[in-house]
């Protein structure tokens, strides 16, 4: 049975919170093995189902030389090291890049941070929501006139965060296929956010779109045809109809005039009347009448809800495993899928043994 198109790859992780343990996540789901490192006399970190599984955990005290000698000589077995302290952290404890590299010139050593290895915040204390009002991704979302609201910590810590520490991290395997060598990766999440911007900077500089929070039609407030509508059991749907074909479609299953939205009071008059119409029926009412037409209009789930759902049930989106109902790995291989998920470790489980069987005795 595959486990996956990294099967076979040795991921050392230092256990923190946030991106660096999905971006181990992302890893595990495809396949990698895991080791994750948690700190004897450290500060603990919190376990998190789901977002642990995967891996095993081994618990070493990093102020101590036989910790330190258990992690180097782990180092030199892995083929990639994730870690998301603040800059010099690991350099203190004579586990930074320059040692671990000389040890094995291989390493991919992942450095996971929100300002980045360098620069005059790079030391500074911050969370998403920092992140991404640095990085000006946080001023046009919210829509209207309303304060910038942020999605969760979905959009900096995970998106522009993990996504971008594990493509780095698979970028940098595929380049040591023909340098034979390792390098390090400064994966800022202020770096990820502008770089997520670039196809919106793109449409905002062909005039396509507005970013200003109170003209954005992307905003979910400003427009019609792209935004949420309350229903007449309170749930909510999603309406996104933004090519005039499909608003038009929509209109007429609505019974209404798909009239053009020259002003902004003619969008106010057109979110208005369409309000006045969703809220005469409940939501799921709404989805089994529209869901199958173009119209681009869909329920809004909550997670559990989601796992139920049709689609995502066929497809085997969220699965059962370890006691919870959790999303599947993700994406889909045709020739190397990926194994279910496995269970989170509690700290210190399995770790031992599995860098035994790397050849590293602790």
């Amino acid at each position: 049975m595959s486990r996956g198109p990294l099967d076979g790859l040795r991921v050392l992780e230092f256990a923190g919170i946030g991106p660096g343990p999905f971006a181990a996540m992302l890893l595990a789901d495809l396949g990698a093995d895991v080791v994750r490192i948690d700190r004897a006399g450290g500060a603990e970190w919190p376990n998190f189902p789901i977002v642990s599984r995967g891996r095993a955990s081994i618990l070493l005290d990093l102020k101590s030389p036989a910790g330190v000698q258990t992690c180097l000589a782990a180092i030199e077995k892995a083929d990639v090291l994730i870690e998301g302290f603040r800059p010099g952290v690991l350099e203190r404890v004579g586990l930074g890049p320059d040692v671990a590299l000389a040890r094995n010139p291989k390493l991919i050593y992942g450095r996971i941070t929100g300002w980045g290895q360098s620069g005059p915040l790079a030391k500074v204390a911050g969370h998403d929501i920092n992140y991404i009002a640095l990085a000006g991704a946080l001023a046009p979302l919210g829509g209207g006139a309303d304060a910038p609201l942020p999605p969760l910590n979905l959009l900096g810590d995970y998106a522009g965060g993990s996504l971008y520490l594990v493509m780095g991290i698979l970028a940098a395997l595929l380049e040591r296929n023909r340098s034979q060598q390792g390098q390090v990766i400064d994966a800022a999440i202020v770096d990820g956010a502008a770089s997520m911007l670039a196809p919106l900077l793109g449409m905002a500089s062909a005039g396509a779109i507005n970013l200003d929070r109170t003209s954005n039609i992307l905003g979910g407030r400003v427009a019609p045809n792209y935004r949420t509508y309350v229903c007449a059991d309170g749930r909510y749907v999603a309406v996104g109809p933004l090519e005039p074909r499909f608003y038009a479609q929509l209109c007429a299953q609505l019974g209404v005039e798909a009239r053009p939205a020259r002003t902004q009071a003619d969008r106010d008059e057109a979110s208005a009347e369409l309000a006045r119409i969703f809220a005469t029926r409940s939501r799921d009412e709404w989805a089994a009448s529209l869901q199958h037409l173009d119209v681009c209009v869909t329920p809004v789930l909550t997670p559990q809800e989601a796992a139920r759902h049709p689609h995502l049930s066929e497809r085997g989106t969220y699965v059962d495993a370890d006691g919870y109902c959790q999303p599947a790995a993700a994406p889909r291989f045709s020739r190397t899928p990926c194994a279910a998920p496995s269970a989170s470790p509690v700290d210190g489980e399995g770790g031992a043994e599995r860098l035994a069987a790397w050849g590293v005795q602790c």
